[in-house]
């Protein structure tokens, strides 16, 4: 079970040009349930990920991963549809051993940023309270899922009317 909570970002983290980012390229087969392959470096991994409506401030996914060869991946990649999302994700150590993953876009959702954390519990989601360089909550919010921005472009108009700070207008 994956229990997480969504972010946009009001400012990036100071230091974060110390952490070192991963470049991750995905894509969607279908999104209900949704059917994602996605590459991290090296690595190729196939996501089937449903989600679970519970009533709470977080997202709650069950989700299992496969590793696959390059070569299925290109495969997969073929019979994809919609916008690749591309983006480049920093780990980022917060307080209780938590972790803030920052996703940077690039491509066609050139400019926007997310950050999610991923919590034990649901009890620990909803008690979170976020750094001050996290935005506003999008965690309910279903535009601001990859698989909904892997069909979608208009994010722009998202972000103007979500309240975002001038860094991110």
């Amino acid at each position: 079970m994956e229990i997480e909570r969504k972010y946009l970002v009001a400012r990036l983290p100071e230091g974060l040009s110390e952490c070192s980012g991963v470049e991750i390229e995905q894509c969607y087969l279908c999104t209900s349930p949704t059917m994602r392959i996605r590459r991290m470096g090296d690595v190729f991994i196939l996501t089937v990920k449903e989600h679970i409506p519970v009533g709470s401030t977080a997202i709650h996914n069950r989700e299992e991963e496969f590793v696959m060869p390059r070569e299925s991946y290109e495969l997969l990649k073929a019979k994809c549809e919609g916008y690749n999302i591309v983006k480049t994700r920093y780990r980022i150590p917060l307080q209780d051993g938590l972790v803030a993953e920052l996703d940077i876009f690039h491509g066609h959702h050139e400019g926007l940023r997310i950050v999610e954390v991923e919590f034990p519990d649901t009890a620990t989601a909803d008690r979170f309270a976020p750094p001050s360089w996290f935005g506003d909550d999008v965690s309910l919010d279903p535009r601001y899922r990859n698989s909904y921005l892997s069909r979608h472009q208009e994010f722009n108009s998202l972000v103007m009317s979500c309240s975002a700070p001038p860094s991110m207008r």
